[in-house]
């Protein structure tokens, strides 16, 4: 297995791999198994990858099967939803400092294909992204929708900790927070 930042060539796997799990095109069958909302395009992907270095995948082979995404605030303010948690920051707290642009990252989504779901991909997937990360802000903050609990299951088995809950656009959700200087448990990295 391999893990590490992805590049523009890796864009089409990356693109099939979120249409499989994204929301609005999962299997009935796979949703229960967790899912993701935010949709991306090929131009964001790209800039992701190229400005932000915040695109990261498992690759088994030649075959993509699981990829996070990790950006800073600027990044993520093309979307409502991000402008809201970024509003928002002054009014967390987390390893006890006040949250800000400038200490804080947006991680996610992540999505792991379901053949490679319940092994090391997870948190290796995870440590790949927080090792690369981790040399611009100290503190990772991600969210989950509540109708999602197998991804809140799976970010508790790393420690990622619930910092407050929040709702939006009639959406309930959760705001979890991670120390980037705490190796991810679990990872074999």
């Amino acid at each position: 297995m391999e893990y590490r930042l992805a590049q523009i060539e890796d864009m089409p796997a990356v693109s099939q791999l979120q249409k499989l799990y994204h929301v609005s095109t999962i299997s009935k069958k796979d949703k229960p198994d967790g899912f993701v909302t935010t949709l991306f395009t090929d131009e964001q992907f790209k800039e992701l990858i190229e400005k932000e270095n915040g695109l990261t995948i498992a690759c088994h082979g030649d075959r993509v099967i699981g990829y996070a995404m990790a950006a800073s605030w600027k990044y993520w303010s093309a979307w409502p939803l991000f402008l809201h948690m970024i509003a928002d920051l002054p009014n967390m707290v987390y390893t006890g400092k006040t949250l800000t642009q400038e200490n804080t990252y947006q991680y996610g989504p992540i999505a792991v294909h379901s053949d490679y779901r319940g092994t090391d991909v997870f948190p290796n997937l995870f440590e790949t992204s927080r090792l690369e990360m981790k040399k611009r802000y100290p503190i990772l903050v991600t969210f989950i929708n509540k109708i999602n609990p197998r991804s809140l299951r799976a970010h508790e088995k790393l420690e990622v900790e619930i910092i407050k809950e929040f709702q939006f656009n009639n959406n309930y959700y959760y705001a979890l927070g991670y120390d980037t200087n705490k190796k991810t448990p679990g990872s074999t990295i």
